[in-house]
């Protein structure tokens, strides 16, 4: 299984660890279940949505442990997206990194992985 990432606020994912699980944005909430992107997606999944916005974190997710609470489906262009039903639990996170921005105003992404 792949790594899943996802991009977000750091205030928000530090709240999460307090809590233990990750239970979503603002965004996700309202859609219903938590936005993942791959390796291929995410950065222009920063571009569209987080466009000049700093103080982010680059979380990556261990597909596998995610469970049948992943669901792959129709995006962006008819892209399968990763989407999880259901808290994110911080086990099957691997790494948390910050995504800080370049002079041009886009995210310096790390290196990625598939």
């Amino acid at each position: 299984m792949p790594i899943l990432y996802k991009i977000l606020p750091a205030p928000l994912w530090r709240a999460a660890e307090a809590d233990g699980q990750f239970r979503g944005s603002e965004v996700d909430l309202r859609d219903g279940f938590i936005h993942f992107s791959t390796a291929g997606q995410v950065e222009e999944t920063a571009a569209r949505h987080f466009a000049g916005q700093d103080d982010l974190l680059l979380v990556r997710v261990e597909a596998g442990k995610l469970g049948g609470a992943l669901k792959w489906e129709p995006s962006r262009g008819g892209a399968l997206f990763p989407h999880l039903y259901g808290a994110l639990d911080l086990a099957a996170v691997t790494k948390v990194e910050p995504l800080s921005l370049g002079p041009d105003g886009r995210h310096r992404f790390p290196a990625l992985e598939a």
